[in-house]
């Protein structure tokens, strides 16, 4: 667990400085708005799951996902591998926009579940598909 959190912080580190990358909901950033609650209650990590919004929205996440390499494309989360879903065309695509968007599942939104691998070859497969979204 611990090195799901390491490398979760990682990444969400690495992302939230992207010029491709709107934002980062991760509440073991300083910049989240949580993280004074995390460091309260979970000191050692705030966990391997994290949202993320790419600046150009729904083709560019569904652009984004299709080209990772490494990263699996699932839905479920918890695995030893990095998981990524792009809700708007996959899990929430049945809701309208404001329903997306209330459900916290907007165009922009990609939900990454961070694995064991090394820190840097999950990078390196976010940047390569960022890259071509």
């Amino acid at each position: 667990m611990q090195r799901h959190c390491d490398n979760a912080l990682a990444v969400a580190t690495w992302l939230s400085t992207h010029d491709k990358v709107a934002w980062v909901k991760y509440a073991g950033l300083e910049s989240d708005a949580n993280h004074g609650l995390q460091q309260k209650y979970s000191k050692r990590g705030a966990g391997a799951v994290f949202t993320f919004g790419l600046k150009d929205g729904y083709e560019a996440g569904k652009r984004f996902v299709e080209g990772l390499e490494m990263v699996s494309h699932l839905a479920n989360i918890g695995d030893t591998r990095s998981l990524v879903i792009h809700p708007a065309s996959t899990t929430h695509r049945q809701l309208t926009p404001e329903q997306q968007t209330a459900a916290g599942a907007g165009p922009e939104v990609v939900r990454l579940s961070v694995g064991i691998e090394d820190v840097a070859d999950i990078i390196a497969d976010l940047e390569q598909s960022l890259a071509k979204a």
